[in-house]
């Protein structure tokens, strides 16, 4: 119960602080930075969709191998493999849906700035942007989970050498 209720409360802080940066920056840029900050945001989705499916698929064996011969990031892989439910839970659920939902109202800004900027129908252009970001999201998780699934250790390895800057896990 506690890491739902921790879980909770981390995705409401998350989810004001990228809609703050989507809703501070987008109205205030042109068109084709408001489509590149689109475009971070459903990549942060794919991406942590990618890590989340992919510690979940992951072998813990070769990481102890790894920690054995004091490979950085072996014992954060260990961690995180050791973690599944929650690092997917917090990869999936919180960053991946936070960034669909941001990228969602996100679009809604950038299909807004074109109608302003080119005079079309904002209707026609909203269909549009949610459309194209809807299948972005959802194909770009396709694709994802599918190469997360194949090189799973390889994903859980780098992410752990990034990790492994900022946190060290006890020896166990």
């Amino acid at each position: 119960m506690g890491w739902v209720l921790a879980i909770t409360i981390m995705a409401f802080f998350i989810s004001i602080i990228f809609s703050f940066i989507s809703e501070s920056i987008l109205p205030n840029v042109p068109v084709l930075i408001g489509v590149i900050v689109l475009i971070v945001f459903i990549l942060i989705g794919v991406l942590f969709d990618m890590i989340g499916v992919a510690v979940t698929a992951a072998d813990e064996k070769p990481f102890h191998s790894m920690s054995a011969q004091k490979v950085r990031g072996a014992r954060v892989a260990i961690t995180l493999k050791r973690n599944a439910d929650k690092v997917g839970s917090f990869c999936n659920d919180v960053i991946g849906d936070i960034c669909g939902i941001i990228s969602g109202s996100a679009g809604v800004m950038v299909a807004l700035s074109l109608s302003e900027s080119f005079g079309v129908e904002q209707v026609i252009l909203s269909l549009l942007v949610t459309g194209l970001t809807a299948a972005f999201t959802i194909g770009g998780k396709a694709l994802g989970k599918g190469v997360a699934i194949a090189k799973a250790n390889m994903i859980l390895y780098e992410c752990s050498k990034v990790i492994s800057y900022f946190y060290r896990p006890k020896r166990s």
